[in-house]
């Protein structure tokens, strides 16, 4: 998804470098047996993590500051592992959900030594350019804009006022995750399209035509005023002829 000179991209940033400098044979390799060796703090191996406490999913039910997205108790084969809730939120950050046998911490992504198959972070959006996360290419999901990253690993989603980052092993994981959010702490569906958001997305490259349509009816007008504010900035920092 944790940290960025604003909330998204340091959250991107940091999940591609954790990801960065190993091949995925190699690091996967390295984080079982790093996780492993710590079995007891982290439940790898052949002991699955212990059912999550029902006062640690309360506390992320009644997260009072914004939607908190998941993808409900089980996704595909992994069960919810952990939750920050309000306890554990951090606010330049989000807070998370994490599935997966070896989440057993916050952190940048996931459980420290462990690669989680899965976590969902939801964030309150700050204006940004996505242009530091190098490659990726820009889609609508559930309604919304949405940039894929880091080798389809990582996708942003931008609902209301927030970011919902969805970090995964796979390219096919992650986009299976962000087709299926919905609110932890709020009613909501997993279908259907989410929220569109209250300002213009920092986009970086190619933007189809049906995103176009998105983001140019978006409330408020929120993208024509954006691109309105920022050529009368770049007006008056232009030396006069």
């Amino acid at each position: 998804m944790k940290l960025r000179g604003t909330a998204g991209i340091m959250t991107g940033m940091a999940a591609a470098t954790v990801r960065g400098g190993l091949t995925r044979g190699a690091r996967g390799a390295l984080s079982v047996l790093a996780a492993c060796l710590a079995a007891a703090a982290s439940g790898c191996g052949t002991e699955h993590p212990r059912p999550l406490p029902a006062a640690a999913l309360a506390d992320a039910q009644t997260f009072p500051y914004f939607p908190l997205y998941w993808v409900g108790p089980t996704f595909q084969r992994y069960a919810l592992a952990a939750v920050d809730g309000q306890k554990g939120y951090i606010a330049s950050v989000g807070d998370s959900v994490y599935y997966g046998d070896c989440a057993h911490g916050k952190g940048v992504f996931g459980g420290g030594t462990c690669l989680l198959p899965l976590q969902v972070t939801t964030v309150i959006y700050r204006l940004h350019s996505n242009g530091a996360l190098g490659p990726q290419h820009n889609i609508l999901v559930r309604g919304v804009p949405a940039t894929v990253y880091d080798g389809g690993r990582s996708i942003e989603l931008y609902s209301s006022r927030v970011a919902i980052d969805v970090f995964s092993d796979t390219p096919s994981r992650a986009l299976a995750a962000a087709e299926r959010l919905l609110p932890l702490n709020a009613p909501g569906s997993a279908t259907g399209d989410l929220p569109p958001p209250v300002y213009c997305p920092g986009l970086h490259g190619e933007i189809g035509a049906g995103l176009q349509r998105v983001l140019a009816s978006l409330p408020s007008r929120a993208c024509k005023q954006a691109g309105a504010a920022s050529a009368l900035a770049g007006a008056l920092v232009r030396p006069a002829a």
